[in-house]
Formats: structure tokens, sequence, C-alpha cells
């Protein structure tokens, strides 16, 4: 019955691998395609009033990327599974969707079953990745994370005013905020880089890209 269908929706910018995963995933029963995207910023805008069960994502987008669209939706509709389908197996990718919050990882080259059974398992909360991605995401996994990566929008905020080689009161003063808060926000972001000073956590920050820094 309707009620016991899936209901699924395509994100992808290009219009011909929307039409054709619609056209394609619609001679399943078992599936009711509910809408489709353009880009990650229309997902986002439009997911909630269409209500799917999964998601197909591209990752690479013009717009907003699959990685970002993933993290938005899944944090807003936490009962709505995002599966990642796209041409590319880069370990960045892979991660970073996974770390967003997809329940699996497949490629475009993935046959009709094997597309719909992922669905299916992303309905029941079973990670699915591609036998060609699975090294990638084996290593994904495991690797180290980049530091910073687990930085809040607040410490990143911090963490750039710091680079630039504000005080604390200077900071507090930028942000609104008591230096007492600032020195608080200071220790976390000490901690999560592993570093125990402003001229580490200056150095480190530089290092590896986490600030804009001229």
């Amino acid at each position: 019955m309707s009620e016991e269908r899936i209901r699924v929706m395509v994100v992808d910018d290009h219009l011909v691998v929307r039409e054709g995963l619609i056209t394609l995933l619609e001679t399943f029963p078992d599936f009711e395609m509910v809408g489709a995207a353009g880009g990650g910023a229309q997902a986002i805008e439009i997911v909630g009033k269409l209500a799917p069960d999964v998601v197909l994502m591209d990752l690479v987008m013009p717009d907003v990327d699959g990685v970002t669209a993933t993290r938005a939706i899944r944090q807003r509709h936490e009962e709505i599974q995002v599966l990642a389908v796209t041409s590319y197996k880069e370990m960045e990718l892979v991660r970073g969707v996974l770390e967003a919050g997809a329940i699996g990882y497949l490629l475009k080259t993935v046959s009709a079953e094997e597309l719909a059974e992922a669905i299916r398992a992303a309905h029941r909360g079973e990670l699915t990745v591609a036998p060609e991605a699975s090294q990638v995401v084996i290593e994904a996994m495991t690797a180290p994370t980049p530091p910073g990566r687990d930085l809040t929008d607040r410490e990143d905020e911090v963490l750039a005013l710091l680079v630039q080689g504000l005080s604390n009161n200077e900071i507090g003063d930028k942000l609104g905020v008591s230096p007492h808060t600032v020195k608080n926000h200071l220790r976390s972001i000490y901690s999560k880089l592993g570093v125990t000073s402003r001229t580490a956590a200056t150095t480190l920050a530089i290092k590896h890209g986490l600030v804009d820094f001229p």
C-alpha cells in the first residue's frame, strides 16, 4: 500500500541524471518518487515539504555541495536518510559526507538493483558502500582527522581573531562577549588543536589553513 512505499527524493545538478534516476526508480513498486532538486540549496529548502524517507544526494554541485546539504538535512530532519550517489571517490568527499550524516556512499556506475537495495537498506538505517569505494571509506574513517575540523563556528571566529593578534579583551569587544567567555573558548580551542599557547595555536592555524590569513 502507498503508506508502505519508500519515499525517495533525488538531488543532482544534471537534469538528465535526475530524470534518469527518477524514471529508473519508478519501475520499482516499493518506491514513491516525491520530488527532485537541482542543487544543495534547493534540496535544503524543499526537503521538509517533500518529506522523503531517503534522499539520493550528488556531492559535487555548483551552489551548495552535497556534503553541506547532507549536514543541513540531517541536522533538521533526523528521520530522513541521505544516500550519497556520486562519480567521485576522493577520501575527503567520502569522509565529509559520512561525517555529515550520510547512511551510504555509492558510485553512479551502480546497477539499478544495487541502487534499489541500497535505498531499502538506507530506509532500514543500514550503511551501504559501493565495493569500488570500500577501501576509500575504510581509509577515510580510520585516517586521523585534520586539526580544527571539530571547532564550533564561534571557536572559528575566536581563532581567526587570535591569529590576527588581538587580545582577549579585544576579541571580546569584537564578538560582544566577556573576556572570561573568550578565555573559555580559547581553552576549548587549545584542547581540540592539541596545543597549550596562543603562539602554538596561531602557528597551527596558519599551517593547516584553518583561518583566512593575509
